[in-house]
């Protein structure tokens, strides 16, 4: 704690804030008896509001070990849910809809699988629908889609991050409770806690009169050298993949009681979420010095560091950045929260010097920057985009149209200055799709950017993206959509053949 309390510490955040480009953060720490918190920055560029301790933030992924508590919960109740147990098929709990694609997984996805990123469902992140669609999708409509999602995997073979089976775990605590997930989260985890700052989504923060306490997100924007700031959004068709909204001092309540395993996190609950149920990384590529390769639990991450356990979990969406872990050996715990997504790489950067001052020994080696291996591959990738190019011969418009794929709905690609354009603000992940292209007359570049709602940031590389022709009419358009599946496709159709359809 002491290291914590430093001044040598308040440089070196403030450096690492310099580095990312995050406006504003706050921190809790506690360490045996004591707790601590800190703040840096502001949570407004524009107001120039500083943060305070008990300024809220979206946390993101973070927010994913309360989903995991919640089903804990329900497996730990023997008397009101005996048939939810970790191994229990969860088609057994939601027969009529949760349906995969293959039969086989339908019967054997487990609730551990759901929740340990093992069930073989490819992310699929741009097939659920946000605020701004004409019907957005709920847990339930986003449980009954993954029946048209394609499988990437045999369950419990590979390790794949999966927001979309959270959400599901949210409604099959619904489906059970007869509760939202929201007021089951208050009723169950927040007030048992005392934890009063925190709620699903940001409406139910400003619904208790917490408006002036939200952090605003903000993105840096490299070429117009500033910061872009926006509200954070509301994401009911996420929830259980992330949309917490909380403060560090508030969320180091939980990471005490995961400490002390006291009120809902009992001894059962705990074990059922630390339990290791897979490996993000088997081959221990790019493992950090004196680290265990990564693990996975329930709503956490497991990493072994100079032989104690880290378990956590990163948060980031574009404007907000968040971590929390504990290591129980040192009976020590940090809430870290930000208002830019890279707030998530500053954590990551102090963690294990933290550890290292936990256990009265030498700051550890700074942990790999996969922000700036990131960027530069994405320039590599747009310098040989410039060179394969070749002139495009068909016209714009024999691309432009309606195209469909059961478990994506409705694409539009239009013409805009002068490229094929897909606005797709209305998924969860709001995004505008611009298609370069590359060669003949059917290969493109897809350039995925977030929305001005979401600082319209670069969300991913570069990804492939096609068009097939029969008779020169253009029948068939796929874009890879998911790191672990080739192009997905989707039919031409007319329009009025493209509703926003919920299942």
């Amino acid at each position: 704690m002491d290291y914590f309390q430093s001044t040598e510490f308040d440089t070196r955040v403030k450096e690492l804030m310099d580095k990312f480009r995050v406006p504003g953060l706050s921190l809790a720490a506690i360490h045996g008896d004591r707790t601590a918190s800190k703040t840096f920055g502001v949570t407004s560029i524009a107001s120039g509001t500083p943060c305070a301790a008990d300024s809220l933030f979206d946390i993101a992924s973070s927010s994913k070990v309360l989903t995991a508590v919640a089903v804990a919960l329900l497996v730990e109740d023997d008397v009101k849910h005996p048939h939810v147990t970790f191994d229990t098929p969860v088609s057994k709990i939601l027969p009529e809809d949760f349906v995969m694609s293959d039969p086989e997984y339908t019967k054997t996805v487990t609730v551990d699988d759901m929740l340990g990123h093992r069930s073989g469902l490819a992310g699929h992140d741009l097939s659920y629908f946000g605020v701004n669609a004409e019907q957005t999708d709920d847990a339930r409509s986003v449980t009954r889609n993954i029946r048209n999602l394609q499988i990437c995997a045999p369950v419990r073979s590979k390790y794949v991050y999966n927001n979309i089976m959270y959400t599901v775990a949210t409604h099959l605590v619904e489906a059970e409770t007869k509760t939202s997930f929201s007021d089951f989260l208050d009723e169950r985890v927040f007030a048992p806690l005392g934890m009063t700052s925190s709620g699903l989504q940001p409406s139910r923060s400003r619904q208790r009169g917490f408006g002036e306490r939200m952090s605003s997100g903000h993105a840096w924007n490299e070429s117009e050298s500033r910061y872009r700031e926006f509200p954070s959004v509301e994401s009911t068709e996420a929830q259980g993949a992330g949309s917490i909204v909380t403060s560090a001092g508030d969320y180091l309540k939980l990471v005490r009681a995961f400490l002390r395993q006291e009120g809902p996190i009992t001894r059962q609950v705990y074990e059922g979420l630390t339990k290791i149920r897979s490996m993000p990384n088997p081959t221990a590529k790019d493992v950090d010095p004196l680290s265990s390769p990564k693990f996975y639990g329930a709503g956490v991450g497991i990493v072994y560091y100079r032989g104690h356990a880290i378990i956590g979990h990163n948060g980031g969406v574009p404007g907000f950045g968040s971590r929390f872990f504990f290591v129980p050996s040192l009976d020590f715990g940090l809430v870290l929260l930000g208002n830019a997504m890279e707030a998530a790489y500053l954590a990551n950067a102090i963690e294990k010097e933290l550890v290292d001052a936990a256990m009265g020994s030498k700051a550890s080696q700074e942990p790999k920057d996969s922000k700036s291996a990131a960027a530069g591959a994405s320039s590599a990738s747009t310098e040989r985009e410039a060179e394969d190019a070749e002139p495009q011969k068909m016209p714009l418009t024999a691309y432009a149209g309606h195209y469909w794929n059961p478990g994506y709905r409705g694409l539009h690609v239009q013409i805009k200055d002068g490229k094929l354009f897909i606005d797709a603000t209305d998924r969860s992940f709001q995004s505008l799709i611009t298609l370069h292209h590359v060669s003949g007359q059917t290969k493109y570049r897809a350039h995925l950017q977030a929305s001005d709602a979401w600082g319209g940031i670069a969300l991913v590389e570069p990804v492939p993206a096609e068009f097939v022709f029969n008779n020169d009419k253009v029948v068939k358009f796929g874009l890879q959509l998911d790191e672990n599946l080739d192009l997905i496709w989707f039919d031409r159709v007319h329009e009025e053949a493209t509703p926003y359809v919920l299942i």
